[in-house]
């Protein structure tokens, strides 16, 4: 365990005391410096190599996270689960964001010229049926809200089933009120009373920017015809995904996603995600609110992962899953065209395996709010269970076993050990006033997990001679208030958060030896770090943390002593061993220059730094707005054993040396 933080004595004697306010307790502490502080590298006593998953990712099926973040589809309800029209209200507000509870179709003529018909339904338990006036008035349904912007190409699709009389059908993309200001495509021939197999193309340009758009899709002539389901999105999507979305997602360079949860899989069965997507059922998401398109699953996790360069961890649900469904899992995932599942993936246009190595088992089987959740003595025998069928399968997999500091995790390694690689750890922080004692509680949270497994490993005989570490697969700051263009749950991150990002990496850092992954929860949206609007996406002042150290810190963690309180500093060689990386986390409104004592290296030259910082704690980014906080990068001029650090800052700083 290297690194330091000190905790100033007389901060902790207050508070046991009760005699200050935590603000002006911390206010207290965070008074300039009166000497310049030292800080001892010991750059010859090299820990345990940090591990690159620590730097990992979590997606799950919640809120704006995959649909409206990541995923490029335009469209709210795409397969009509709710009936068209509404017969109330079409959006309630829940935890700061809009939630659909009803259909977002409107009709174009006569509300009752659309009936919902579960005969011949396309998917789901119905589809929208519109009966034409035949007098030439156009009739049929329009979704607003949409989000264009002028000159830009948007591609669709849509599924059709008439009588010949109704053609033409006009599918127009609108954006203002003028005549012209429309785009539309007419669909005169080629459809007929049976839903064809392949839908027709949709290519728009629109002219105008707005946040209103308007998708119409009407008919002029005689007769019925009826909507299996429509989709669109940006022509530039890539696979499906957001352009804008995956470019930020590049940079950040995680290299590990954990998905599809979180609470949503205790109730998810992989296999609606699969095969033809305007075929897939939408279903009431399990978990959370909303509706689930099930238009991203497995095939498109991990092409989402490849496009991005990362691995996929693949959560089984052993809430209200069996073992049987998730050994078909792994199968279709990884098996052979031999095999059922191989076959199927192969059929979906997949032949070659995945070959996905990490695999969760379940997610916080402990809790309450959990589908299926039960008892200790219960679920080690699931979890022993699914171990042994999945391997069965697939004897290379990794496995992540669902842990909890205390009772429950004691139990799993009890009981479990040879059925699992890793043990899950989850942890997520509200606001404190104080910035310091903001920042701190990352550190807290994750050295308490730390010295727990430590002490499991002194007292548990089945863990003698085995290295079970810790996947923190979900952590986070998580507080309000949420923004409603993020969707549900979405936090607004700011400065202070940005360093609280930080030291939570140092302390993972200083304990490579017991933290081997970690996912940020949940990346895209939500209490993600990237935020999105309906045409834009940016970075939140966390992800510029996480992708600072991703890109730039090193990877052989060194010993780090001195009084440094109440700064937080970790250092690490650059995998080369030509570089030092030396990170520094002021979270107090004054600057402090520190003293470096090297020991065991020399320094080579003039070296760079790299700076998050601000006047302002609660500073924060906008997606499509000019960021008031950024990653700036600077020069060093010249060789030098003093570092500076200023106001409310991350300084991560690169220094040749031998």
């Amino acid at each position: 365990m290297f690194g330091v933080r000190f905790v100033c004595i007389g901060i902790l004697a207050a508070v046991m005391l009760g005699g200050l306010s935590g603000g002006a307790v911390w206010a207290e502490a965070a008074e300039a410096p009166a000497a310049k502080p030292v800080v001892t590298i010991e750059a010859d006593r090299i820990g345990e190599p940090i591990s690159r998953y620590i730097y990992g990712q979590f997606i799950e099926h919640l809120g704006r996270c995959i649909y409206g973040g990541i995923w490029a589809e335009m469209l709210e309800d795409r397969k009509f689960y709710y009936p068209v029209p509404a017969e109330g209200p079409i959006w309630k507000e829940h935890k700061g964001a809009g939630v659909l509870i009803a259909s977002p179709w409107q009709v174009i003529g006569p509300k009752d010229a659309v009936k919902m018909v579960r005969d011949d339904s396309y998917v789901g338990e119905h589809t929208p049926e519109i009966e034409l006036p035949g007098d030439g008035r156009p009739c049929g349904i329009f979704q607003d809200k949409l989000g264009l912007v002028k000159g830009k190409e948007y591609a669709g699709r849509i599924v059709i089933a008439a009588v010949v009389e109704a053609l033409p059908i006009e599918v127009s993309l609108v954006w203002g009120k003028g005549k012209n200001e429309r785009d539309t495509v007419t669909i005169a021939k080629g459809i007929t009373r049976s839903y064809l197999p392949r839908p027709f193309a949709l290519d728009f340009k629109s002219g105008g920017t707005t946040d209103n758009g308007v998708l119409e899709i009407v008919g002029r002539g005689k007769g019925t015809f009826k909507i299996g389901t429509v989709s669109l999105m940006p022509a530039d999507n890539i696979n499906g995904m957001r352009a804008d979305t995956l470019k930020l997602l590049g940079e950040l360079n995680s290299p590990v996603y954990r998905w599809p949860g979180g609470n949503f899989v205790s109730g998810y069965d992989w296999r609606d995600g699969i095969g033809d997507r305007d075929r897939r059922p939408p279903r009431k998401n399990p978990a959370w609110t909303g509706v689930e398109h099930n238009d991203f699953g497995l095939d498109e996790f991990v092409a989402f992962c490849r496009e991005v360069g990362a691995e996929p961890l693949i959560v089984v649900n052993s809430g209200f899953g069996d073992d049987h469904s998730a050994a078909e899992e792994v199968e279709y995932a990884n098996g052979s065209t031999d095999t059922p599942m191989g076959k199927w993936r192969a059929a979906n246009g997949h032949r070659e395996p995945y070959n996905v190595r990490w695999w969760g088992i379940g997610n916080e089987m402990y809790g309450k709010w959990q589908l299926g959740y039960m008892s200790l003595e219960h679920y080690v025998q699931k979890h022993n269970l699914f171990a042994n069928t999945m391997r069965k399968v697939d004897p290379s997999i990794k496995l992540v076993a669902v842990g909890d500091t205390g009772n429950w995790s004691r139990g799993m390694l009890r009981n479990c050990a040879d059925y699992m690689d890793l043990i899950s750890e989850h942890f997520y922080r509200g606001e404190k006033e104080s910035v310091i004692e903001h920042v701190w509680q990352t550190v807290d949270a994750i050295r308490s997990r730390v010295e727990a497994h430590h002490s499991y490993r002194e007292k548990i005989e089945s863990l003698k001679g085995k290295d079970i570490r810790i996947a923190l697969d979900e952590w986070n700051y998580w507080h309000r208030p949420y923004v409603y263009e993020y969707g549900e749950l979405g936090c607004r991150y700011t400065l202070k958060d940005a360093l609280g990002i930080a030291t939570g990496l140092h302390e993972m850092i200083r304990n490579s030896d017991m933290i081997f992954m970690a996912n940020y929860a949940q990346t895209v949206n939500v209490i993600g770090c990237i935020k999105t609007t309906k045409t834009e996406a940016g970075f939140a002042t966390t992800g510029l943390a996480l992708k600072l150290y991703r890109r730039q810190f090193g990877t052989l963690p060194v010993e780090v002593t001195g009084k440094v309180e109440p700064l937080d500093v970790a250092a690490a060689w650059a995998t080369n061993r030509r570089a030092l990386t030396v990170a520094i986390v002021n979270p107090t409104v004054h600057e402090y220059e520190i003293a470096m004592d090297l020991k065991g290296a020399r320094l080579t030259g003039t070296g760079r730094v790299w700076q998050i910082a601000g006047s302002d704690p609660m500073a924060y980014n906008e997606p499509g707005k000019e960021p008031k906080v950024v990653i700036e990068e600077k020069p060093l001029g010249g060789i030098s054993n003093e570092l500076s650090a200023p106001p409310l800052s991350i300084c991560l700083y690169e220094l040749p040396a031998r």
